[in-house]
């Protein structure tokens, strides 16, 4: 590549929980041959993915070229947050030859793609290519649907309203700004749940787009690198319910980390998160925990009720062996007090 080429940056968006960090885990250790460089959007003050990805880290994508965005909103922070990173990455030697941008589960995309618009970085990049990944079975499950009850009760409260759920219009911005969808999490899905998913997505986009199925992010980087849409010129083909207006999605949901003792068992601390999916209408939790007698921390990520855990790594001599959970929810189920009882964390403080 040379000085004068425009450097290609792929957005990759997705619904909290659908699969984005474990895709770019798996582009970081595909490449393709390819240098390629991360920037993580994370919603909230604890970043967890970018962690993950950095410990993925090769030789084709160090660890210094990974860099966090927190509070979820790049396109609020562009002059003092986005614009710097992006140049910090075009600094590096050697330059990367890919860069890809993970976006907030609650992002709404478009926004973004106006930043590249802007002069100081608009000679130099060029969005390649908007990826959108969609949970294949909270598709077909209509975790997504507009809750038309719930929007008229909020309407006869404020006439003002003009919007659906907020979860339905982070999903339905995601799929109308993107290039390809990528259906994860086929196997749990089934064939029928992913025909039914695939039908919800083509009534929602606003044309015709390709749908590939992946299971744990394995996809040739060829299928998803190197599109050349250059999707900063052509915003009109890219629908959103905020197209005259400013305001930010995720002002309707809310983050809460919880500092969490140490467990006796992986099993507890489960148990403990699906009933907090459902007692609380959680929608997603990422951390780590501590585990009674183990060397190694544990990784946790969960979507509703679905929770999934692995030991990451040994905990390093210096650090406190500390759990810490994010929990996000809409900001009318976030109840601090309720969330920690639940978690065991007011058990621990009142023994």
């Amino acid at each position: 590549m040379t000085d004068l080429a425009k450097l290609p940056v792929t957005v990759i968006t997705g619904f909290l929980g659908s699969g984005k960090t474990t895709l770019i885990t798996h582009l970081m250790q595909n490449p393709g041959g390819k240098r390629l460089a991360v920037v993580v959007n994370e919603f909230g003050d604890v970043g967890v993915d970018g962690e993950i990805l950095k410990g993925c880290a090769i030789p084709d994508c160090p660890a210094e070229n990974i860099m966090e965005l927190a509070n979820g909103c790049i396109c609020c922070t562009v002059a003092d947050d986005f614009i710097p990173t992006i140049e910090a990455l075009m600094a590096l030697d050697p330059r990367p030859e890919h860069i890809l941008i993970e976006t907030s589960g609650l992002a709404l995309p478009k926004p973004l793609l106006k930043a590249f618009d802007w002069p100081d970085i608009r000679s130099k990049i060029t969005v390649d290519g908007v990826i959108a990944l969609a949970d294949a079975e909270a598709v077909a499950s209509g975790r997504f649907a507009p809750d038309v009850a719930k929007v008229d009760a909020q309407r006869l409260a404020d006439d003002s309203l003009d919007h659906e759920t907020p979860l339905s219009e982070v999903f339905e911005d995601q799929i109308s700004c993107a290039d390809i969808i990528l259906l994860t999490k086929p196997d749990l899905a089934g064939p029928e749940g992913v025909a039914k998913a695939k039908e919800i997505i083509a009534a929602e986009a606003p044309r015709p787009l390709p749908v590939i199925e992946v299971a744990e992010g394995a996809v040739d980087p060829r299928v998803i690198l190197g599109l050349e849409a250059a999707a900063e010129d052509d915003m009109d083909a890219r629908p959103s319910h905020h197209d005259d207006h400013d305001d930010h999605e995720h002002d309707d949901f809310e983050s809460i980390v919880v500092d969490i003792p140490e467990v006796s068992a992986p099993a507890d601390l489960v148990a403990r998160i699906e009933d907090l999916a459902k007692s609380q209408n959680i929608l997603r939790v990422k951390g780590y925990a501590s585990v009674a007698g183990k060397p190694m921390r544990l990784l946790v990520q969960a979507v509703g009720a679905r929770v999934r855990h692995q030991y990451d790594r040994p905990w390093k001599a210096d650090e406190a062996r500390q759990g810490r959970l994010v929990v996000i929810a809409e900001h009318d189920d976030i109840h601090p007090e309720a969330i920690r009882a639940v978690l065991g964390v007011a058990t621990e403080a009142a023994e």
